[in-house]
């Protein structure tokens, strides 16, 4: 092996075009440990923070980014129980925050932060997908406990994460329900599995009732806090909502009384981890891509380290719906 490899290393905020190749050491690997041979990355909302300097305390320069990744194991550290060459993917648990990240030729993990895979998909569409899956199937299962036949609402639908968690619903055999406020991405949308669009404004109580008019069974909210009210109302008792995101920013609900909330419906969060999406089901939904019975929306994809600037500015000024994914060839 080399003893260098090129990498995005950042010592401060930079704009995108800040985001250079450089030549850096290549990381050895301790006990429990992987180190992974990097193939594909998706571009996340939170990288673009932490490039900006605007990320949490958790969160300090120098720093590789990229808080997933899929690649082939090349080495391992004692005690890890995973062949060279094993396909996975990892995401999260610290990833481009409190360690350095994918936007490099390798990275170095905890054994127990991989999951390891097989398929024949391109590496540009498994890149796409850690990150977002892990969100969608644990806001669905964990969030939710979604059931077969359940109706259903994705509040914010064309979000990377909502169009996948359409997806993964209507793979569960829920009748999704999902909304945007561009009437124009309709078809898209029932394209990756939604039964029922809605445009998100004034009408959309009235039309989400005339769906489900004894109350929806469950509903995932991505677009914002403030207006988990009006989603609760339009649950029934014993049905549940999960707040996941808030497009908006906004994060509370202003003068919030637990009285709000209606009798018998249940309200929760999810900010889960890359454990709540286990190999058996990365794996199903793996299948179920390269079969062509549930969808995913990429939305550009970028060959090579030196294009992860343009990706950047991509992902600010570029309203294309989709995940944005980065592909490293080999050297």
């Amino acid at each position: 092996m080399p003893e260098t490899m090129q990498a995005i290393r950042l010592t401060g905020p930079v704009p995108p075009e800040g985001l250079t190749v450089t030549e850096v050491p290549l990381p050895a690997v301790a006990a429990g440990q992987v180190r992974i041979r990097v193939r594909a990355f998706g571009i996340n909302e939170s990288e673009v923070t932490s490039r900006k300097g605007e990320s949490g305390p958790d969160f300090s320069f120098p720093r590789v980014l990229g808080i997933e990744a899929v690649g082939v194991v090349d080495a391992i550290g004692d005690g890890v129980d995973l062949p060279i060459g094993q396909k996975v993917a990892t995401m999260m648990g610290g990833l481009g925050r409190t360690i350095d990240g994918s936007y490099a030729e390798h990275t170095v993990v905890d054994a127990a932060n991989t999951i390891p895979f097989d398929t024949h998909l391109d590496w540009g569409v498994v890149g796409a997908l850690p990150e977002m899956l892990q969100t969608a199937h644990g806001s669905l299962t964990t969030g939710l406990h979604l059931q077969t036949g359940q109706q259903v609402l994705i509040h914010g639908g064309t979000s990377t994460v909502g169009l996948t968690a359409i997806a993964i619903a209507h793979h569960l055999g829920a009748t999704v329900t999902a909304s945007t406020r561009n009437p124009a991405r309709a078809d898209l949308m029932r394209h990756v599995g939604a039964d029922h669009v809605v445009i998100d404004d004034d009408t959309l109580p009235v039309a989400v009732s005339a769906i489900a008019p004894h109350g929806l069974d469950a509903a995932l909210e991505f677009v914002s806090a403030a207006v988990l009210p009006d989603v609760l109302a339009l649950t029934r008792s014993g049905g549940t909502v999960c707040f996941v995101g808030a497009l908006s920013d906004e994060w509370t609900i202003p003068n919030f009384s637990p009285f709000a909330i209606p009798n018998g419906v249940h309200l929760t969060s999810y900010a889960g981890e890359a454990a709540d999406l286990s190999a058996d089901a990365f794996g199903r939904y793996l299948d179920a891509i390269e079969s062509g019975t549930m969808h995913i929306v990429i939305s550009d994809t970028y060959t090579g380290l030196d294009q992860v600037a343009a990706a950047h500015q991509d992902f600010g000024s570029n309203h294309r719906v989709g995940k944005r994914v980065v592909v490293i060839p080999t050297r």
